[in-house]
């Protein structure tokens, strides 16, 4: 075998586990991307079977810039005081689905918005990776739209 045969066939074998490696790495993150996690610690679907009065707020803002990083996909709310120290909410996202979470604070500004007295603003994201599945689904202007996000508040507990 000559020196240019030999190297002819390393560069075969090189490439081909090179091909094999992004081959899989593809298919994890296409895996990582498709299947959702839920890790909330509350049943959505028994707040929105319960026959209790609820409360539903639309976002007035919705950031959408997965590709910066985690924390970049988010909707503002503005929500009454009285449901300040709730002990959970629903976010439901047109197409990604909804989250039973717990509160995490509350703001009287985010990007420029200002709270009117009597009310408080939320922040609240969903996952970088399930923007991105709805993204290359052909949902980004779907997402975009405020009026596909929703907090629902439950105004009598319920059990989960």
């Amino acid at each position: 075998m000559t020196n240019y045969e030999l190297l002819k066939f390393m560069w075969w074998k090189h490439n081909h586990i090179t091909f094999l490696l992004l081959l899989l790495l593809s298919c994890l993150t296409i895996l990582c991307l498709w299947f959702p996690v839920d890790d909330s610690n509350c049943n959505a679907e028994a707040i929105f079977k319960s026959t209790s009065q609820k409360y539903e707020v639309s976002a007035i803002k919705v950031v959408v810039q997965p590709w910066r990083g985690e924390h970049h996909v988010y909707g503002i709310f503005i929500v009454p005081d009285k449901y300040k120290e709730p002990p959970f909410f629903v976010l439901t996202v047109k197409g990604a689905g909804s989250y039973c979470e717990k509160p995490f604070g509350t703001l009287q500004d985010i990007d420029g918005i200002s709270a009117e007295p009597g009310t408080h603003l939320i922040r609240d994201y969903i996952r970088t990776r399930t923007a991105l599945r709805l993204i290359f689904q052909g949902l980004y202007n779907q997402l975009k739209d405020p009026q596909n996000w929703k907090l629902t508040y439950p105004d009598s507990p319920v059990l989960f």
